[in-house]
Parts: structure tokens; C-alpha cells; sequence
């Protein structure tokens, strides 16, 4: 009996799931990063520094999210040459995007690294929030490049057919930021900056084994190899992962807005608030994450040999097994709201009130969000970056943040909470309509 799953065979809905499982795992313990941290420091350094960590964050991930660009635009592209059965190729420009990724996030280190404090003043920061955002930020940033590695081999891990080595990797990192999160902050009590440390290094454990593992002999698709720069494709695969790149830019962007409407509306505690519905969201959302790029290989293995009928098969599947998950997420997130609250912000009375208050009216955005996440990826892994990226840029960039503006206007407060359900069902029709209007070119239906 065959144990191994390839991404040239069939996929039943089991075979699928067990496929992509260690990609949505591996998602979730990434995403666990900035939970753990979140825990830590509200619990153990109070409402302050964690308001100031979740105001500084975004642009944290504006930096990141290229990694996550060169590692899904990357993995199309080399998914569809291992496709056609070029080997050599395929290894060629793997070796080209992980130099490419290094050079780049030295740079992008740099440029964090001295904008850092004009970046928290122009986010909102108050004197009292100021100080812990630029030493938070300061150290995190300058894990940068790690932490592109290991947003990039996530992906490439998956189109080597080794989602499980992905897997262990990923847990090996969240195991150490949670234990180091509880030395440097629980007892320690270094609070941000215990936390940023652990989150640096967990990312290095994340971003380096892998490295290590393909720069020698190993038994998967793919091989670290002497390379140079090739523009055609670099620039395919940067512009194919372009709306991966765009959604986390444009996340990054809504939660700034979020935080400005907040502070305005709120104060604080609106800040902090709204800092745990994100950490909740970064573990759902994370699902649907780790899905959609456990699948994309598969689909961009047989869009490039031409396997009509398999693409079909992982249109209908992924439908269906994001749709029932988006059921049971909605669910949990209300009904779990005020447990999940006490577990950020118990200590507060006023705090926990609003977050459960705002928890539950948020909790309808999970019912469309994973949807449109697989759409955007569906595309990116038929190498077709420009609708991904309208896609991702037209629903959070367009959609969340007009929401976010105009119905607080409307509604209040309540508003700000029910904007990002507005626009994800605006970004569900607009999804169906590019779904539909290429059914055409890619004969998935």
C-alpha cells in the first residue's frame, strides 16, 4: 500500500486532507508567534505593552510579508516546471528565490531598523506606548531575514513533498518561542523584550533547519544548487505572489486603520481589544492559510501537465471542505468568545466586556473569509498573479478599510466590528465572478 502522496496523483477528500494537514498546522503554530507573545505580555506586563506590541505589529508584517510573496509566487512557479518534468530547472530557480530571499531581507532589516520610531508615531503611538513599540519592533526586525526563511520554506517544503519535515520544523519554532515567551517574560518578567527575543529566535529555528536541510544530500523534489540571478523568472515569481504580498500589506493596513478608528472611538482599550480578535483571527485565518498553500502545489502541478479533470476535482473539494470549516469556526468563535477573552484579558473588567462584546459580532467574518483566501491562492497557483492579487487588494485594501471608515459613522462602535464581515461579502461575489468568468482558460468546471 502507498503510504507517499505526490502531487501527481489523484486526491480523494481524505488524501487531501492528510496532505495538506501538516500545511495548516504548520500555519497555526506560525501564527501561535504573536499569540503566545500577546498572552505574555498583557498577562505579565500589563494592558500598556501589550496595546503597544499589537500597535507595532503590522508594520512588523509588512516587512515579513515579502517572505511570504517569494514563497507562494516561488512555489507556483516551480511546481509547474517540476510539472513538465524539468528537475534540473526547477532546482535552479529554487536556489535563485532562497539566495534572493536572504539579499532582500537584509535590506528590509536595515530600512526597519531606522524607521522604526517615526513608523510608531505616525501609527499613534502615545508617550506612554512609544518606548515599548520601538524596542519590541527593534529586536524583532532584526530577525527579519529569518523569519522570511522560514515564510518561504513553508511553501517550498510542501512542493518538495515534504509537508511533514514542514510540519516538525514549524512546531520545533512554536514549542521554543512558548517555552522562551514563559522564561523571558513569565519569569524573567523582560516583558517586550523577553518577548521579541523569543520570537526571534524561535524564528531562527524555523527559518535555518531548512535551509541546512536542502543546502545538503536529501530525498525530496528540490536541492539548494549553485544559481544566478535570473530576472524572467524572479520577476514571474514575485509578481505571481504579488497577492500574497498584497494581502499581508493590506491586512497590515486595515489594522493600522482599525487601531487609528479605535483610538478615536475607544482609547486604549479599543487597542486591545481589538489586539485579541486578531490573535484569534491570526489561528482561524490560519487555517484556511494552510490549506490553501498545501493545495497549490497540487493545482500547479496539474495546470502545468495539462490535467483538466484534476483541477476540476480540486475545485469542487476545497469548496467544500473550506465551507463546512467556515461553519464550524463562525461557531466556535461565538460561542467561545468570553473564554477566549478571559484567557487575554480577564484581569480587566471593562476590557473583558468589550472584547466579548466585539468577539461576538466579529465572529461572522470567519463564514466568507476562507473562501476568498482559497480563491486568491487558486489563482496564484495557476500563475495567474494579477487576479490573486485584485482579489486580495480589492478585499482587504478596498473593502475592510472602506468598511472600517464609513460604518462607524453609521453604527458607532459597533461598526468598526462588523466592518471586516461587510467586506468579506463583497470579496465572496467578487471572487464567484472571477471563479466564473475563467472557468474558460482553465477548465476547473
Amino acid at each position: 500500500m502507498k503510504t507517499t502522496i505526490q502531487l501527481s496523483d489523484h486526491f480523494t477528500y481524505n488524501k487531501l486532507l492528510r496532505f495538506t494537514f501538516p500545511s495548516i498546522v504548520m500555519m497555526v503554530f506560525t501564527s501561535v508567534y504573536g499569540v503566545v507573545d500577546g498572552f505574555f505580555v498583557s498577562n505579565f506586563a500589563g494592558k500598556t505593552a501589550f496595546a503597544s506590541v499589537n500597535l507595532i505589529f503590522p508594520f512588523i508584517m509588512i516587512l515579513a510579508g515579502m517572505g511570504f510573496m517569494i514563497g507562494t509566487g516561488g512555489t507556483a512557479l516551480v511546481s509547474l516546471v517540476l510539472g513538465t518534468g524539468d528537475r534540473e530547472k526547477a532546482n535552479r530557480y529554487f536556489s535563485m528565490l532562497i539566495g534572493f530571499t536572504l539579499l532582500l531581507g537584509i535590506a528590509l532589516s536595515a530600512v526597519g531598523l531606522l524607521f522604526i520610531r517615526p513608523v510608531a508615531v505616525l501609527l499613534g503611538a502615545t508617550p506612554e506606548m512609544l518606548p515599548d513599540c520601538v524596542l519590541y519592533g527593534r529586536i524583532v526586525i532584526s530577525f527579519t531575514v529569518t523569519f522570511m526563511l522560514q515564510n518561504v520554506f513553508q511553501s517550498f517544503l510542501i512542493a518538495a513533498e515534504k509537508p511533514k519535515l514542514g510540519l516538525a520544523v514549524t512546531v520545533g519554532a512554536g514549542v521554543t518561542n512558548m517555552i522562551l515567551d514563559a522564561l523571558f517574560v513569565g519569569v524573567c518578567r523582560w516583558g517586550v523584550a523577553g518577548a521579541a527575543i523569543a520570537t526571534g529566535v524561535s524564528q531562527c529555528v524555523g527559518g535555518l533547519l531548512p535551509l541546512f536541510y536542502f543546502l545538503g544530500p536529501n530525498s525530496s523534489l528540490l536541492r539548494l544548487t549553485r544559481a544566478r540571478l535570473e530576472w524572467k523568472p524572479l520577476l514571474q515569481a514575485c509578481a505571481n505572489g504579488s497577492s500574497e504580498l498584497m494581502s499581508n500589506i493590506s491586512s497590515s493596513v486595515v489594522s493600522m486603520i482599525y487601531n487609528f478608528q479605535l483610538l478615536k472611538y475607544i482609547g486604549e482599550n479599543g487597542v486591545s481589544a481589538y489586539g485579541v480578535l486578531m490573535y484569534v483571527q491570526f489561528i482561524f485565518i490560519a487555517i484556511y492559510i494552510g490549506y490553501s498553500i498545501g493545495a497549490a502545489p497540487v493545482v500547479s502541478f496539474h495546470y502545468g501537465a495539462g490535467n483538466h479533470g484534476e483541477l476540476k476535482n480540486m475545485l469542487g473539494k476545497s469548496v467544500t471542505l473550506i465551507s463546512g470549516a467556515s461553519i464550524v469556526l463562525t461557531a466556535a468563535a461565538f460561542l467561545f468568545a468570553a473564554p477566549l477573552s478571559n484567557i487575554f484579558v480577564g484581569y480587566d473588567a471593562e476590557l473583558f466586556a468589550l472584547t466579548c462584546h466585539a468577539f461576538r459580532l466579529f465572529a461572522f467574518s470567519f463564514l466568507l473569509a476562507g473562501f476568498n483566501i482559497f480563491a486568491s491562492s487558486f489563482f496564484t497557483a495557476l500563475n495567474n498573479g494579477a487576479i490573486s492579487a485584485a482579489i486580495s487588494f480589492i478585499r482587504t485594501l478596498v473593502f475592510q478599510n472602506t468598511s472600517v471608515l464609513v460604518l462607524p459613522l453609521l453604527f458607532g462602535v459597533d461598526g468598526i466590528w462588523w466592518a471586516i464581515t461587510v467586506a468579506e461579502v463583497f470579496a465572496c461575489l467578487l471572487s464567484a465572478v472571477f471563479l466564473f468568468a475563467k472557468r474558460g482558460k482553465y477548465h476547473y468546471m
